[in-house]
């Protein structure tokens, strides 16, 4: 018989995630208007430690899925849901590996070095050439608000299962609430 819920590493790692993405991308949005000054680049530092945390951790989280798959949708639920939150997962895997990378990529072309928490610096996967680091800027910046309009979709769709529809799709990837169901 299926398990009716996600195991707990596949919870935890879920909901350690999207606190992080959504600390990235508050940062993000924060860091990239400031002025040149010694805090500018302390959150930069800060956000490209989290993107690679972000990174590994997306990895690790793959690995988990691939050994322990999700628990079954509702039976009840319509086919075309059932694809489009499979559909859905899989962008959003997609999107936690690219942005990081895409994150990574402009770095080295702009000529900024990743130096992991400032002591493990990370190869450049690109040698120096502003215009395409300018361009992979943009790419970062665009998968940035893809994310976050499929976060909004898949918050939605949650909210949706647990307050209209009443079944367990939500509670399933819940810490606490639930667990009896």
């Amino acid at each position: 018989m299926p398990a009716k819920r996600y195991t707990f590493p596949a919870i935890t790692l879920h909901w350690l995630m999207a606190v992080l993405l959504i600390g990235l991308f508050g940062l993000g949005l924060y860091m990239s208007d400031l002025p040149l000054s010694p805090d500018k680049l302390m959150f930069y530092s800060w956000h490209k430690w989290a993107g690679v945390s972000a990174f590994l951790l997306v990895l690790l989280r793959l690995a988990w899925r691939v050994g322990h798959p999700p628990p079954p949708l509702p039976e009840a639920m319509p086919r075309w849901q059932q694809a489009a939150s499979h559909g859905l997962h899989q962008l959003l895997y997609l999107l936690m590996v690219a942005i990081p990378l895409t994150g990574w990529l402009m770095s080295s072309a702009k000529g900024f070095q990743t130096v992991y928490f400032g002591v493990l610096p990370l190869p450049d996967l690109l040698a120096k050439d502003k215009e395409l680091g300018e361009l992979l800027e943009t790419v970062h910046w665009t998968l940035n608000y893809a994310l976050a309009a499929l976060v909004v979709a898949h918050v939605a769709a949650a909210l949706k299962h647990h307050l209209r529809d009443r079944d367990d799709v939500l509670s399933r990837i819940l810490p606490v609430v639930g667990r009896n169901r």
